[in-house]
C-alpha cells in the first residue's frame, strides 16, 4: 500500500544527513536538528476537515500526503463532503493542510483505485500517483502516472505501464522509488516488484536492483502473491523501510519487511532484521512463532519511525501464530500487535509488543511523546483475550497511542473501526489518519462527521 509517510515535514532539517558510524560497527542514527513536534496530539478533532460523502457503498482513504502546504488524499471514492456540500471526484483531491482545510477544486479524474501519491524533489507542481487504474482523463496510462497539481492532466513526457498494480511511491532525491506487483514497469522487465524511476521520463535508473522473489509457504498458508507493498524514509532522510510479501531481497534472506541504505550511488539492503518475522532461527520451541494465520501470511502491513530515528514501530494484522492455537495465552508473537523494535542495522529482538487480542492494525506514525496504531482493533493491551477482553485488556476502538518507552497505552482517543485506519501522517498540523465509511462510520475522537479523514491536531 502505497508509502506511509509518518513524520514531520519539519524534520527534513539535519545536524548531518544520513546515519553515521558508531564505534561498535553498526550504523547508529544521526541526531536530528529537528525531530517535530513533541505531542501528543488533542484527542478532540479539527473541525471542518474535508469526509467522504454519502455515496451509500463503502469508499475508502487510501493515503493522505502533504507538499507545499497541501493535502492531499488518494483511494476509492466518488464523493467528498464539506460544510454541507458534496463534490463529486474520482480517487485524487488536494485541499488545504491549515484551517479552514478549503477544498481545492483541482480532480483529476482517474478511473480506478489509487493507492499511492508521492513528489519527487521537493517538486509540488507534479504528482506521481499508484495503483490500478487504467486512464486519467480519459488517456491511457497503465498503474502509474504523472500527473500536474493545477489542471489535473496526464504529464506525457512519463511513461505509464505496469504489468500490475502499483502500491507504493516514494520521492528520494531525483529518484522515483516505486513498488508493487509488477514484474515490468516502463519497458524495463528485470527490476520486479521495485524499482527506482527517473522522475521525468518515468524509465528505470539502476538506482535500485533488488532481485526481489518468494513468498511465503508453511501448513496451511493461503495465497500470497509475491509483492512490495508499503515504505517509509526515515527523519535522517536516507533509510527506508519496505514491506512486502517476499522472502529473497538483495540477495539476503527477508521477509514482511527490510530496510535499504539510499545514501549511496545504488540502494544496499541493510542488515536489520529479527528472528520475530524473517524465521532466521526457525520456530517453536526454540526459535519464534514468525508465522501468522494462513489467510493472513504477510502480516507486517506498515511500520514507522520514531522522533530521533532510533526505534522502529511497527503494525501488524495475522489474527494468531499458525502454529498456536486462538486461545493460547499469553499471546506470543507479532500477529495483531503493536510492537518497538530498535533501529541498529543488525538482528534485533522487540523492545515491547502489545497486543490488540486479534484484531488487525493496519498504519502507525509517531511524534516524540507517542507511537500512534490504528486498525480496526477493539482493545489495546489484549495479551490474554482473542476476539473478546482478557483480563487488564483496555478498551480502545480504531486507533490507540502507545508510550515510546514501554508500549502501555497513554492516548485513547478512540474512532469508528470500520475496515480500519488505513494510513497515518504526523505532519507540524497533528495526526492525519485516513480510513473509510464502512456502514456508516464517521467518528474520530468521539465526535461525529469524520468519515475517511480526520485531523487530531498539536496544540497551537
Amino acid at each position: 500500500m502505497r508509502i506511509r509517510r509518518t513524520w514531520s515535514r519539519g524534520a527534513a532539517a539535519l545536524l548531518s544527513s544520513g546515519f553515521v558510524l558508531a564505534a561498535s560497527g553498526i550504523a547508529a542514527p544521526t541526531v536530528l536538528a529537528d525531530p517535530g513536534p513533541l505531542g501528543p496530539v488533542a484527542a478532540i478533532p479539527a473541525q471542518g476537515t474535508p469526509s467522504l460523502g454519502p455515496s451509500g457503498t463503502t469508499e475508502q482513504i487510501r493515503q493522505l500526503t502533504a507538499c507545499g502546504g497541501t493535502m492531499y488524499a488518494v483511494g476509492s471514492f466518488t464523493e467528498i463532503s464539506q460544510n454541507g456540500v458534496t463534490y463529486p471526484v474520482s480517487n485524487v483531491i488536494s485541499f488545504s493542510e491549515t484551517a479552514p482545510y478549503t477544498l481545492n477544486s483541482w480532480a483529476p479524474a482517474v478511473n480506478g483505485t489509487v493507492n499511492t501519491i508521492g513528489f519527487a524533489s521537493g517538486n509540488c507542481a507534479d504528482a506521481y500517483i499508484g495503483g490500478n487504474f487504467s486512464s486519467v482523463g480519459g488517456v491511457p496510462a497503465k498503474d502509474i502516472a504523472e500527473i500536474d497539481t493545477t489542471t489535473g492532466q496526464l504529464v506525457p513526457t512519463f511513461e505509464t505501464r505496469a504489468s500490475g498494480q502499483i502500491e507504493t511511491i516514494l520521492g528520494y532525491n531525483n529518484h522515483l522509488l516505486v513498488g508493487g506487483y509488477f514484474k515490468t514497469i516502463n519497458g524495463n522487465d528485470t527490476d520486479h516488484y521495485m524499482a527506482s524511476l527517473d522522475p521525468v521520463t518515468g524509465k528505470d535508473d539502476g538506482f535500485i536492483q533488488l532481485n526481489i522473489s518468494g513468498n511465503y509457504q508453511f501448513p496451511g498458508s493461503g495465497t500470497n502473491p509475491t509483492r512490495v507493498y508499503n515504505q517509509q524514509l526515515s527523519r535522517g532522510g536516507t533509510l527506508d523501510l519496505v514491506e512486502g510479501d517476499f522472502t529473497s531481497v538483495g540477495g539476503q534472506g527477508r521477509q514482511q519487511i527490510f530496510m535499504l541504505d539510499l545514501s549511496g550511488a545504488t540502494a544496499q539492503v541493510t542488515g536489520w532484521s529479527s528472528p520475530e518475522w524473517d524465521g532466521s532461527q526457525g520456530n517453536l520451541p526454540f526459535g519464534y512463532p514468525y508465522q501468522c494465520h494462513g489467510n493472513e501470511a504477510f502480516y507486517l502491513q506498515a511500520a514507522s519511525w520514531s522522533a530521533d530515528d532510533s526505534t522502529i514501530y511497527i503494525a501488524t494484522t495475522g489474527y494468531h501464530p499458525w502454529n498456536l492455537q486462538a486461545g493460547s495465552y499469553p499471546r506470543s508473537g507479532l500477529c495483531d500487535a503493536a510492537a518497538a523494535f530498535p533501529s541498529t542495522q543488525t538482528e534485533v529482538t522487540h523492545l515491547w509488543v502489545n497486543y490488540t487480542g486479534c484484531d488487525s492494525l493496519y498504519s502507525t506514525a509517531a511524534d516524540a511523546s507517542t507511537a500512534y496504531f490504528g486498525g480496526h482493533e477493539r482493545w489495546s493491551t489484549n495479551a490474554n483475550g482473542c476476539d473478546y477482553a482478557g483480563p487488564d485488556a483496555i478498551s480502545a476502538p480504531g486507533m490507540e497511542g502507545l508510550s515510546p518507552a514501554g508500549g502501555d497505552l497513554t492516548f485513547n482517543p478512540t474512532r469508528a473501526r470500520g475496515l480500519g485506519a488505513d494510513d497515518m501522517l504526523v505532519t507540524d498540523q497533528g495526526l492525519w489518519i485516513g480510513s473509510d465509511n464502512l456502514k456508516g462510520a464517521n467518528r474520530c475522537g468521539n465526535r461525529k462527521g469524520y468519515s475517511g479523514i480526520c485531523l487530531l491536531p498539536y496544540s497551537s
